[in-house]
């Protein structure tokens, strides 16, 4: 069996609370799964009732408890709005963790400055979840439409001449 991997909740509201049942529960899901370890969870409130029970210890009101915890290698931002999720994913990222989140608002925003910090601090920032509903299309379309690296001065024609057909059909 390969290491476990550090999982780390903002949020614990509908989708936080199904991401932490499926962690729970790793039963009849993919094998990878039960690689996953939810170590800490961000939450308003500590007193509500949740549709899933957690360990009282892995609760925290402090975001920042998650995002520094060394156990985290993951930081799954689940909070919406603009901040503090964008500050909360730029410090994920500068303590070096991967980051997943569905925040379209945040990506729609501050999607490049986002994609800068994680190239820079060379961890993975995955977005699939904030496009399409959560359909798998981020990474096909970058396969499709990436095709073979330019070089310098030359298009990627794969896609360019079905846009934009010679005049004398080459």
């Amino acid at each position: 069996m390969s290491s476990r991997i550090g999982i780390g909740l903002l949020g614990l509201g509908t989708v936080g609370g199904g991401v932490a049942s499926i962690l729970q529960s790793p039963d009849e899901r993919h094998p990878l799964v039960a690689d996953l370890e939810l170590i800490r969870v961000a939450v308003r409130d500590l007193n509500r009732q949740r549709s899933v029970e957690l360990p009282k210890e892995i609760l925290t009101t402090d975001p920042s408890d998650v995002v520094n915890d060394p156990a985290v290698d993951v930081v799954v931002e689940l909070i919406g709005g603009i901040e503090p999720a964008r500050s909360l994913i730029l410090q994920a990222i500068a303590t070096g963790k991967s980051v997943v989140t569905a925040n379209k608002a945040v990506i729609a925003r501050h999607g490049e400055e986002i994609a800068a910090a994680a190239a820079k601090a060379g961890v993975y920032v995955l977005i699939e979840a904030a496009v399409g509903g959560g359909i798998p299309i981020i990474e096909p379309l970058k396969q499709s439409l990436g095709g073979e690296p330019d070089q310098p001065g030359q298009r990627n024609h794969k896609w360019h001449d079905e846009l934009h057909p010679h005049p004398d059909g080459r």
